[in-house]
C-alpha cells in the first residue's frame, strides 16, 4: 500500500459541502497562535482571516498591494499587512527575514494566493506565470519561514489546490511551455497538481518536526481569482447560464464564500486532522483516491504520488535555488 492509498482515506467527519468556515472551526479558540494567509485581502482568504482573527489568533496578510489590503482587512482586529510578491523572489526573502526577526513562531501558514487561467505571463526569470506564483512562490515562502514553523512545535501548512488539477499533472520537462504552445487550463492544471504534491512531500519531511502539511479543493466559488476569465470561460466552469446571466450558488452548485473558506479553516484547525498529514481534502473532510479518468470530486493519483512529489521538490530546488532542508534548525 502506497504512502497516498495510506492516507487518502475519509474520515467521514460530519462536515459538508454546506459547511461554513465558522462552523468548521468548531468553537475553537485559537488565542496565542499565529497565522499567515497569502491572498488573504479577498475573496476565500479574506473570509480565512476573519474566522481565524475572530477566533483569537493573530494574522499576517501579505499583499502586493499594501493599501488595497489594508483597507479590505479594516476593521479586524489582530490583522497586519505586509509587503510579498510571490514572483519576485527577493521579495519573499524580505518578508520571510522580517517575519523571522520578529522572534514569532508561526502556527499556520495558509498558501492561498494564486493566479487562475491568465494569459501567457512570465516572471523576470521566464518561468510561467502560474506555475511561478501558485508552487514556486509558496514553496520559497515555507522554505524561508521554516525555521518559525519549527518554533511553533505543531504547526500545520495548508496549501490551496484544486479539483483542476483533474485536467494535468506537472510537466517536469517543460513546466512553463517554452517547447510547447500555452495552454492557460493546463498551466492552471498543473499548477493545482504542484500545490498537492507539495504538501506530500513536505508532510513527509516536516512530520518528524511537528509540521504537518495539507492541501484542499475549496469548491467553485466566484471570487477576483476569476479576473482573467471570459464569458466563454464562465459558462465552461457554470457561472454563467445560457443568457449570459450569474448563476446563483444554489443553481450552479457554486459556493459563496463562508462555505469556499471551511475546508481552509478546516485543515488549519481541526483536531480531527491530528496526528495526520499529506492528505488531499474537500469539503471539509479528507478526499478519496479516485481513478485518473475520473470526472467527480477526488484526488487523483498524480496529485497524490509520492515519487512524484519527490521529483517535483528536487525541481523545486533548482528552479528557486532554494534548498529545503525541513531537518535544519
Amino acid at each position: 500500500m502506497t504512502y497516498g492509498d495510506y492516507r487518502q482515506t475519509p474520515l467521514h467527519t460530519g462536515f459538508g459541502a454546506a459547511t461554513t468556515a465558522t462552523e468548521a472551526l468548531a468553537g475553537r479558540a485559537l488565542s496565542g497562535m499565529q497565522a499567515i494567509v497569502t491572498g488573504g485581502a479577498s475573496g476565500l482568504g479574506l473570509e480565512t482571516v476573519r474566522v481565524l482573527a475572530g477566533a483569537g489568533a493573530r494574522v499576517v496578510v501579505p499583499a502586493r498591494d499594501r493599501r488595497q489590503a489594508q483597507a479590505a482587512l479594516t476593521g479586524l482586529a489582530g490583522v497586519e499587512v505586509a509587503a510579498l510578491d510571490l514572483l519576485d523572489p527577493q521579495a519573499i526573502d524580505s518578508f520571510a527575514a522580517a517575519f523571522l526577526a520578529s522572534g514569532r513562531a508561526l502556527h499556520v501558514l495558509v498558501n492561498g494566493a494564486g493566479l487562475m487561467a491568465s494569459p501567457l505571463l512570465r516572471d523576470a526569470r521566464g518561468y510561467e506565470a502560474q506555475f511561478a506564483t501558485n508552487h514556486l512562490g509558496h514553496f520559497q515562502l515555507t522554505a524561508r519561514l521554516w525555521p518559525a514553523l519549527r518554533q511553533a512545535r505543531g504547526a500545520r501548512v495548508v496549501c490551496v489546490s484544486s479539483l483542476g488539477h483533474r485536467q494535468a499533472g506537472v510537466d517536469l520537462d517543460d513546466p512553463h511551455f517554452l517547447r510547447q504552445p500555452y495552454d492557460k487550463w493546463r498551466a492552471y492544471a498543473q499548477s493545482k497538481s504542484a500545490n498537492a504534491l507539495f504538501a506530500v512531500e513536505l508532510d513527509r519531511r516536516g512530520a518528524a518536526h511537528e509540521v504537518r502539511a495539507f492541501s484542499l479543493h475549496p469548491g467553485a466559488i466566484l471570487t477576483p481569482l476569476v479576473r482573467h476569465l471570459d464569458q466563454d470561460d464562465l459558462r465552461r466552469v457554470g457561472a454563467l447560464d445560457d443568457a449570459g446571466q450569474v448563476n446563483p450558488p444554489p443553481q450552479s452548485g457554486f459556493k459563496n464564500v463562508a462555505q469556499g473558506a471551511a475546508t481552509a479553516v478546516w485543515c488549519a484547525t481541526s483536531a480531527q486532522l491530528d496526528g495526520l498529514g499529506g492528505v488531499y481534502c474537500e469539503d471539509c473532510d479528507i478526499a478519496a483516491l479516485v481513478a485518473d479518468d475520473s470526472t467527480g470530486p477526488g484526488v487523483r493519483r498524480w496529485a497524490a504520488d509520492p515519487a512524484q512529489a519527490r521529483r517535483l521538490w528536487a525541481l523545486s530546488e533548482q528552479m528557486t535555488g532554494v534548498r529545503f532542508d525541513p531537518g535544519a534548525a
